[in-house]
């Protein structure tokens, strides 16, 4: 699936290295992914602009990738489909 996709969202990218969302979003752009952060505390991550939502994505989504507790979890499957 990730060799037919490249343009991941982030939910829940931080700009803080030392976070696991960071670590996989700065690895899999260093593969040649579009990272799309998505995280209403951020203005930018990796270089890219980062967006609150889901829904203020303009470009197509192809792959949501998911760091945020459980509880998070089914409210942004909901806006992913």
């Amino acid at each position: 699936m990730l060799e037919r996709y490249k343009t991941l969202a982030v939910v829940g990218l931080s700009s803080k290295a030392s976070r696991a969302s960071h670590g996989v979003a700065a690895y899999m752009q260093a593969r040649g992914y579009r990272i799309i952060p998505i995280n209403p505390n951020e203005t930018a991550v990796l270089g890219e602009k980062a967006y609150a939502s889901l829904e203020e994505v303009p470009d197509p989504v192809e792959i949501v990738v998911i760091f945020r507790r459980p509880e998070h979890v089914p409210e942004v499957v909901e806006s992913a489909i």
